[in-house]
């Protein structure tokens, strides 16, 4: 059998630092009960999400159900830190999602599906990161986006067709964070090695940049995806729900977006708007021409007392006419939320969302690309329940536990 060697080393060199930091965790643990001026700590940290919902269309019938993580995904978490010196620290995360109704991994397969990484950073050079981790699109672009504001369960962009929300993790990534400099902030990350012998193959590219002035805030951001079947680089990919199901058999993929908001008072603006891409393979992908959506969306929060927050959003995407579509689906979605923090730890929550959807897209039809009617599916919480219809209702109430 023949063996890698460099991409061996990679994962050894990983697992060795990993276990290495491990084994300082008794240590640390005790350094920071009995000793606090001691510059090392581990912290356990996790979120529990529970919520009854209703939804007025899951492929022909209204459902009323129990949902989990719907404001905010359900979680553990270790986070470890360690002083080399003043000005460089070294850190892993850990972090593993769950089912609270069930019990599993959020991600068969994955202990760690969340995130798994070890860094260190420099008050002058930087910050390096090695594991399965989220990318510079996500933290900045992604951060101006609807999803944090609202919740991606019926505030993400329809299908979150962009990213723009958590859905996209990448493992055996690089990430290179330069140092802030004025209201600036950039990073970069690169999927390394997603198939033996082919470096490029499988590989993936983020990089995004941040300015923060005052109350304004903006954002733009980059994904580029290729050879999307050589998932070794790939953790996990927004193409399961039924706005751009029919182009999950892309060979690569571009993302593009820019966010920015605006803070005055007790109230939060903000728009966003995104590219994406999905490009086939002449040999292997069943369409033929370059899919392309555009999302633009629109954000307001409003803090109505110190524990109470509101807040509504709009988005619109449209698909290009392309593949044999002459009339490109368009999707409509509006969305609601009403926060309110019972304490630091305890929040209730009152989240809603209506889309509506018209036109067609590309489908999948008995294992085949098919033109299909465009269908409603709210946020990313419907992606395996969508609407029989072009249109769909869902409400959810819940509470949050936050550790």
């Amino acid at each position: 059998m023949k063996v890698d060697r460099s991409e061996f080393h990679i994962k050894a060199a990983c697992i060795a630092i990993v276990f290495s930091f491990a084994g300082m965790v008794p240590k640390a643990s005790a350094e920071v009960a009995f000793h606090p001026s001691e510059k090392t700590s581990i912290s356990l940290y996790g979120v529990l999400d529970m919520a009854k919902a209703y939804s007025s269309n899951q492929g022909g019938r209204s459902n009323i159900y129990t949902s989990q993580g719907s404001l905010t995904a359900n979680r553990i978490g270790l986070l470890g830190s360690a002083d080399l010196s003043a000005d460089t620290q070294v850190m892993v995360r850990l972090e593993s999602g769950f089912d609270a109704i069930t019990g599993k991994f959020g991600t068969p397969g994955y202990l760690f599906n969340r995130q798994a990484f070890v860094s260190v950073k420099n008050e002058r050079y930087g910050t390096l990161n090695l594991g399965r981790q989220y990318t510079p699109y996500f933290h900045y672009t992604g951060a101006l986006g609807l999803a944090p504001a609202l919740t991606a369960a019926t505030g993400a962009h329809p299908g979150d067709v962009d990213a723009m929300d958590a859905t996209l993790r990448l493992n055996n990534s690089l990430t290179y964070t330069l140092p802030k400099f004025g209201g600036w902030q950039a990073g970069v990350q690169y999927g390394m090695k997603g198939a033996t012998g082919h470096l490029s193959r499988g590989s993936t590219l983020s990089a995004a940049v941040r300015y923060d002035y005052q109350a304004f805030s903006w954002s733009a951001g980059y994904i580029g995806l290729s050879n999307i079947p050589e998932r070794k680089a790939i953790a996990t990919y927004a193409n399961n729900a039924p706005i751009n199901r029919g182009y999950n058999s892309a060979d690569s993929s571009r993302i593009l977006a820019t966010a920015a908001r605006y803070t005055f008072d007790k109230q939060m603006v903000g728009l966003s708007y995104s590219n994406v891409q999905y490009r086939p393979d002449a040999a292997t992908s069943l369409f033929r021409e370059t899919a392309v959506f555009h999302t633009v969306g629109l954000i307001s929060t409003y803090a109505l007392t110190p524990s109470l927050t509101l807040a509504g959003g709009y988005s619109y995407t449209a698909e290009e006419a392309r593949n044999g579509v002459r009339d490109p689906a368009r999707y409509h979605q509006f969305s609601t939320g009403q926060l309110y923090m019972l304490s630091k730890y305890v929040a209730f929550y009152a989240v809603q969302g209506y889309q509506t959807a018209g036109g067609k897209t590309l489908g999948m039809v008995n294992g085949m690309s098919a033109i299909v009617d465009a269908v409603a599916s709210v946020g990313d919480s419907q992606n395996g329940t969508p609407s029989s219809m072009p249109h769909q209702f869902v409400a959810m109430f819940g509470v949050r536990f936050t550790l």
